[in-house]
């Protein structure tokens, strides 16, 4: 099953909407002129049934194939929202909204799973029902979690889901995938601290701050040095430092650090923000200023389960003739939180040689659509097979 004539056929249609959506970038949940064209274009090509409003601004379409003796019902999900960057790509079809920009490539994945479910209700040569998803707020928003708990599994019926994502440096419409873990979990850190502010000059008679602050940041990073297996996966990152004043002659009375943790098991989790915690206090303790920690998590563990990810590998396969190991990735996908509910797969679809993903100059290459739209559309129609 290499890459289907039809989507060669509606590659100037799927590319003018995904062009659309690049130009016209929406954020988090506020997507509601995306999510509008993506339910109106459902209805239009016939899903027996389009919902909006799930997880806010989700969009679900339900599409019944020829038959339904399998009872099979597969969930096929994409991400809707941009980012707050300002684009730098020159394109034609640049961001007409100032301050954002389709900088990760979902303008490309909602108009790929578009061109599938027109393909899917054109033919609806399967046996069972897809169900197709389009999600805001992947970038921060956990909108994978809103709409599960809308329901979105139980009231849809759905018993797997896969999902996709374009990769820059992977081959232009070339495939990878690992089993397992595959995306990290996102956990951030917020520490405040307080000393005695004064003089610069008199710093005896102060506790100083930016000190313990210092100390901090390079305690921290003995966290994944020496407190973690080296064999396995941990990041811990301060990102940002910042004291309350920006005088040449003061000693701050607060700083805030924050940070970012990214793991890939629940245990090495748990001993990441234990050690955080355990840290701050001591080391603030030591030079006698008192610190409070706020440890927030983030996305979980994306784990693809092992049957799915062995056929939607043999999927690829058959599409673009290879389906390559991925690396391990320490981003974080909100897929995760579907794939706790129900077993599935995500793939990676090459972008080809682009800026990388939420780079100002990133853009999604549309020669990936019909590569991505018969990934797709094989899923529907080889794991449930018509006849």
């Amino acid at each position: 099953m290499p890459v289907k004539n039809r989507f060669a056929e509606l590659l100037p249609e799927i590319t003018a909407w995904r062009r659309d959506f690049h130009e016209h970038p929406e954020l988090l949940y506020e997507v509601h002129r995306t999510a509008g064209i993506v339910a109106a274009k459902l209805r239009e090509f016939g899903c027996d049934e389009v919902v909006e409003g799930i997880g806010r601004t989700g969009v679900v379409g339900v599409i019944r194939g020829k038959a339904n003796g399998s009872g099979r019902v597969i969930g096929l999900r994409a991400d809707m929202d941009a980012l707050p960057i300002i684009e730098a790509t020159g394109s034609a079809h640049a961001s007409k909204v100032p301050g954002k920009m389709h900088a990760c490539g979902h303008d490309g994945h909602t108009a790929m799973l578009l061109g599938a479910a027109k393909y899917l209700a054109e033919t609806r040569n399967f046996d069972g029902t897809a169900v197709v998803i389009f999600q805001p707020a992947e970038e921060g928003g956990a909108g994978g979690r809103a709409m599960c708990e809308d329901g979105l599994m139980e009231r849809f019926g759905i018993q797997e889901v896969y999902g996709m994502h374009n990769m820059p440096g992977l081959p232009l419409g070339s495939f990878a995938i690992r089993e397992g873990a595959f995306f990290a979990a996102t956990d951030t850190f917020l520490i405040r601290l307080e000393g005695k502010g004064g003089h610069a000059a008199k710093p005896h008679e102060t506790v100083d701050t930016t000190v313990v602050a210092a100390q901090l940041v390079t305690a921290l990073q003995t966290i994944a040095s020496r407190n973690h297996d080296p064999v396995k996966n941990l990041v811990v990152s301060v990102t940002s430092f910042r004291t309350e004043s920006q005088a040449f002659n003061v000693i701050p009375q607060h700083v805030e650090l924050k940070g970012t943790v990214r793991t890939m098991d629940p245990a090495t989790r748990e001993m990441a923000e234990t050690r955080i915690k355990a840290l701050v206090t001591g080391v603030a303790g030591a030079f006698g200023a008192t610190a409070q920690v706020e440890y927030m998590r983030g996305y979980p563990v994306m784990v693809n389960s092992p049957e799915q990810t062995e056929f939607a590998a043999g999927v690829a396969r058959r599409v673009a003739g290879d389906c390559r190991p991925a690396p391990l990735i320490m981003g974080g996908e909100d897929f995760a939180y579907m794939l706790e509910e129900r077993p599935g797969a995500y793939i990676l679809v090459g972008n080809g040689d682009t800026a990388q993903v939420h780079h100002p100059e990133y853009d999604f290459d549309d020669d990936a659509i019909p590569a991505g739209c018969s990934w797709w559309a094989g899923i529907v129609e080889e794991r449930m097979p018509a006849g």
